[in-house]
């Protein structure tokens, strides 16, 4: 069985809203052995909906859709949908109707008559149940096919995908399961763990790979598809076991670990605390840190100086280090990751002075580079990283290059 996502919504090809539907639903299929082929946004045309509705029938076994099946006038993905499967008469469904009535009076809101006629459904669509608002689901079968129609609305297509439509595609789909295995890399480009883990095709006699870059780093996905969970995950770890080989210096975690997640595992094992001084980077170390619940176990301040005076006097930092080497120096990161530590006396201290750009750069210090100081109680050190010219994209990788810095100190490497 593959399957096809068709998302329908003016606002998804205006930008207005980010389809985050058509994702949930590829993973929640992919845990249950479906594979998803394609994608397709149509808006609330009645012509274009048919049209991307007939070539996914051609070419998938399952259809979903999403969108389309609220109360007002621009809602057509029900009339349209029906008329394609030759089903344009509507029956009145009285469990749905008192449903909406129920939900309606509890929210003690008037309910009008279009809200009433989110009770009709297709003479040939089995309902899928919507506890959780007014559109029920539909399913249509046309020649061994299925074709499921959801609202647009997060938590009510994920509720008709958890209770109703995930269970009755499982009893269709037999022998087959697909495993997704997402290592997390930070500290090397794309095109430099590409070789690192070249040849490539060592691996892929396991499970298929795909390298998914983004600012912070490098994520690594596994993908297998086999008869069975045992044998995919023996396929999985095996090419896992190459790339940690190769690269293994590299990784920092699995899935949805995140680096600041990991720093703050090691940390409370070893019962060890920190905090930071950031200067360039504005609080966002913080925020990445803070994001973590149970940060407060391991995480004591985060203190934003911006400024030399700030530098002085809240960290102590050398006038005299300011004046000849710069507030962007490695001298001047080194001392405010010791200062930060000493103030809050912790056992870590980390550090952030650097050029975020646009302006401000010389070709001496250029727009990009940053230090990133570290303090413990053994020593202080400081490291120089340089990247691009667009502000935002530099304090993201900042961010990273600091955190990925505590976190290969911490491992020893």
């Amino acid at each position: 069985m593959i399957a096809e996502i068709i998302s329908i919504g003016d606002e998804l090809l205006i930008g207005q809203i980010v389809n985050t539907n058509a994702s949930w639903m590829s993973q929640a299929l992919g845990k249950i052995g479906v594979p998803v082929r394609y994608v397709v946004t149509v808006g609330d045309d009645g012509e274009d909906i048919k049209a991307a509705l007939a070539v996914a029938m051609q070419r998938a076994d399952l259809v979903l859709l999403t969108g389309g099946l609220g109360p007002t006038h621009d809602d057509i993905t029900k009339k349209i949908v029906a008329e394609f499967f030759d089903s344009p008469d509507m029956k009145r469904d009285e469990k749905v109707l008192e449903h909406v009535r129920n939900l309606f009076a509890k929210r003690n809101l008037v309910m009008h008559s279009v809200n009433e006629d989110q009770a009709s459904v297709p003479e040939k669509a089995k309902v899928l149940w919507n506890g959780a608002g007014t559109a029920p689901g539909l399913l249509f079968e046309h020649d061994e096919k299925l074709c499921a129609v959801m609202p647009g609305v997060p938590a009510e297509m994920r509720f008709i995908m958890n209770e109703s439509l995930l269970p009755l595609i499982r009893e269709r789909v037999h022998d087959s399961v697909i495993l997704h295995r997402t290592i997390r890399t930070t500290g090397i480009a794309e095109s430099a763990l590409f070789v690192k883990l070249s040849p490539i095709k060592e691996i892929e006699k396991f499970a298929r790979i795909a390298f998914l870059p983004h600012y912070a780093g490098v994520d690594v996905r596994l993908s297998v598809q086999s008869r069975s969970q045992a044998d995919a995950q023996n396929l999985v770890a095996t090419a896992e076991k190459i790339i940690l080989e190769k690269g293994g210096e590299f990784v920092f975690g699995y899935d949805d670990d995140s680096v600041e997640a990991v720093i703050g595992r090691l940390l409370t094992e070893r019962k060890e605390t920190f905090a930071i001084a950031e200067s360039c980077t504005g609080g966002w170390v913080a925020n990445r840190i803070t994001n973590v619940s149970g940060s407060s176990n391991y995480f004591d301040r985060g203190m934003i100086t911006y400024s030399n005076a700030a530098k002085t006097e809240q960290l102590g930092v050398p006038e005299e280090i300011l004046i000849e080497h710069g507030a962007v120096s490695e001298q001047t990161a080194r001392a405010m990751a010791d200062g930060v530590r000493r103030v809050s006396k912790t056992t870590y201290g980390i550090s952030t002075t650097g050029v975020a750009g646009p302006t401000g750069g010389t070709p001496e210090k250029p727009v990009g580079l940053v230090w990133v100081g570290l303090a413990s109680p053994q020593e202080s050190l400081a490291k120089k990283f340089i990247y691009t010219q667009d502000r935002l994209v530099n304090k993201e990788r900042f961010s990273q290059a600091a955190l990925y810095l505590f976190y290969q100190f911490l491992k020893g490497t």
